[in-house]
């Protein structure tokens, strides 16, 4: 961690772990901590960086923070990658501590399965028994009750960054099939059903930009009662430019009922021209873009932030689900995408920054939204050599009491866990 110029509020960091091997999480929007605060989830691996074919394993486990972070491994899997990891996240209810992953169906694929490659597996910390499910998820509602579901390997062409390799060769992918899209599983019984179809999303209130397109899903949230699901819908005809994809910003009940519109950024596309050369383009730029719906999250039940385009600007911008009400959020502070959510308490808005084109620093930020105040709290170097689909984003997250954040980091030229102490801060203002 550098402490330059850019800090205004200093905060205690330390790296989880003793850092012999590499250790990451993945997104943002997860609960890495469970709720007791004492264990940490964490994938461990023994390479910083690898360009994956789909045969690295990655092991899951978890850190014991109050046993000198003692490293618990319960299983592996091949179904991962450095943005997202495997989707871990704690299942826990008043039965049962669980940690649910993804993972790949054993031996040859499954002719029968939804995905033939991909499945998800339920560990019970307690007992050590392990369950499959049939699909692999995207996230877990917090009511533990079901997950909703997609197509890794449509990311494997649409966002390879967040893909899956297949076993052995990709599947042949329609631009927008209606046997294809967003699934529910329920998590006691494995039962799926798909809910809304890429054929469906495209026929909604379609747009000619649509017509070429291969579309899908990604970016799933559920909001605290588990009663709306969140996503972006994506399209695009040119697939290895980023500045190419177009986003409307939805919400649906979790049976796929009540589908809600409630932002869309089709724009005239230059790069869309055959002379256009995409390499002109720097890793990180499209992250940057005026035209991009990214990293939504639920700050309650009905109110959506995001970094969005509205009315010619972009900023983080707060949507009300039931009214259609729309609010920027820090006009004047928040001025760069990340990946954000809020505090338990609601009072204070976690996010970072994309690398900085010539330091190659990354911020991680805290915002008072009721005094409408930013502090810089961490500025962190990134190996501008890791490219797109290697890189490590922070990825910040807060733990249950809303005292610590954690992030996934490269700056010590290891991929490592590190806590920060957030506590004084949030304490004082």
């Amino acid at each position: 961690m550098n402490q330059n110029s850019s800090i205004n509020h200093f905060c205690p960091i330390r790296r989880v772990g003793n850092g012999a091997l590499h250790h990451f999480f993945g997104y943002y929007n997860k609960n890495v901590w469970d709720s007791s605060g004492r264990f940490f989830l964490s994938n461990r691996v023994p390479m910083m960086t690898a360009n994956l074919t789909g045969k690295e394993v990655a092991e899951v486990g978890f850190f014991d923070l109050e046993n000198n972070d003692k490293y618990h491994a319960i299983g592996q899997t091949t179904t991962w990658n450095w943005q997202m990891g495997c989707q871990l996240q704690w299942l826990e209810s008043e039965q049962a501590v669980q940690v649910i992953y993804n993972t790949r169906w054993p031996g040859t694929k499954r002719a029968d399965a939804v995905y033939p490659d991909f499945c998800s597996t339920i560990y019970n910390v307690d007992t050590g028994e392990e369950r499959t499910l049939p699909l692999p998820i995207y996230l877990v509602a917090p009511n533990g009750r079901f997950a909703m579901c997609v197509d890794y390997s449509r990311f494997q062409v649409t966002h390879r960054t967040i893909g899956y390799a297949a076993s052995d060769s990709e599947p042949e992918l329609a631009n927008a099939p209606a046997n294809d899209g967003i699934h529910y599983m329920d998590i006691a019984s494995g039962d799926t059903k798909l809910v809304l179809s890429l054929r469906d999303l495209r026929e909604f209130q379609p747009l000619e930009s649509m017509d070429k397109a291969i579309h899908w899903v990604t970016h799933m949230e559920v909001n605290p009662c588990s009663s709306r699901i969140l996503f972006i819908h994506r399209w695009t005809e040119r697939v290895e430019d980023e500045f190419c994809f177009l986003h409307r910003l939805f919400t649906m009940n979790p049976d796929g009922n009540d589908l809600r519109l409630l932002e869309c950024t089709d724009h005239p596309i230059p790069q869309l021209m055959e002379d256009f050369d995409p390499d002109v383009l720097g890793t990180f730029d499209y992250e940057k873009s005026e035209h991009q719906i990214s990293h939504p999250m639920w700050m309650d039940n009905d109110r959506v932030i995001v970094w969005s385009p509205r009315s010619n600007s972009i900023h983080y911008h707060l949507y009300d689900d039931r009214t259609g009400i729309v609010e920027v959020i820090g006009e004047h502070c928040l001025a760069e995408n990340g990946h954000m959510t809020y505090s338990p308490s609601g009072k204070w808005l976690l996010s970072d920054t994309y690398p900085d084109d010539l330091t190659n620093e990354r911020l991680l930020l805290l915002y008072d939204t009721e005094n409408n105040r930013r502090f810089d709290i961490g500025s962190f170097y990134t190996d501008p050599n890791l490219g797109k689909e290697n890189r490590c984003d922070l990825h910040p997250r807060w733990s249950p009491d809303g005292r610590q954040v954690c992030i996934d980091s490269v700056h010590e030229r290891a991929r490592q866990r590190y806590i920060i102490d957030v506590g004084g801060l949030v304490s004082s203002v």
